[in-house]
């Protein structure tokens, strides 16, 4: 049976604070969120977000009774996998600059990730990720960031602090000791491992499947210990 590729449909679009714009589209049940025309994240292939916070959730000392900070909600995906690997004592704060990809979340692409929103674990923060990192002090068992395409090349060139000694900084203040930070890349940072080691973090540089299969590109998780 030859499969009928239907042309793209835009669902959405939204305006950042730094001027770019993104675009919601779907096309044969596969959505797609685009930055200024480039694709940033695609239902197609996300095994690499789900791994970073398998793997950061692996690492936590008191799963029982984790407080786990999310920073970019993207397509549900990274929030998912978390939900999934922690204990239903555990509590998650999602911290997501763009109300309408919230509201993407909870309309088009609810069900995509399996409607992680409708859970009593999450509860959404409006806003910058480092007005959460500013004002926290030993909070989170865990951090996890995915809200650029790494730490060589953010989204926003606002947040480029948050992989430089000040952002660190203020993630090793708001994570608890022993607290986990993971950090996804599509690309290696060598520099940024560097970064990690100076600031006191005790760092490891793991690539994972871009999707689900053993072979294939790669992409880049940051995982780092206080």
């Amino acid at each position: 049976m030859i499969e009928v590729w239907l042309p793209w449909v835009e669902l959405s679009r939204a305006q950042m604070p730094g001027g770019q714009e993104l675009l919601l589209r779907e096309r044969n049940g596969s959505f797609e969120i685009r930055c200024d025309g480039r694709e940033l994240m695609s239902t197609r292939a996300h095994a690499s977000e789900e791994n970073m916070a398998r793997l950061a959730c692996e690492r936590l000392a008191e799963p029982s009774a984790a407080h786990v900070l999310v920073g970019g909600l993207g397509l549900g995906y990274t929030l998912r996998a978390a939900l999934d690997a922690l204990p239903a004592s555990a509590a998650v704060l999602v911290a997501e600059l763009m109300p309408e990809v919230v509201d993407w979340n909870r309309g088009p692409l609810a069900s995509v990730a399996g409607r992680p929103l409708e859970d009593r674990r999450v509860e959404i923060y409006l806003g910058d990720v480092r007005d959460v990192l500013r004002t926290a002090q030993a909070c989170f068992d865990a951090i996890l960031l995915d809200v650029d395409n790494g730490p060589d090349f953010p989204t926003r060139c606002g947040n480029t602090w948050l992989y430089a000694p000040e952002g660190l900084a203020l993630i090793q203040r708001a994570l608890r000791r022993g607290g986990v930070l993971a950090v996804w890349s599509a690309y290696p940072s060598t520099g940024f491992e560097t970064r990690l080691h100076q600031a006191g973090f005790i760092a490891e540089c793991i690539d994972v499947p871009v999707v689900d299969a053993a072979v294939g590109p790669m992409h880049t998780i940051f995982l780092a210990r206080i």
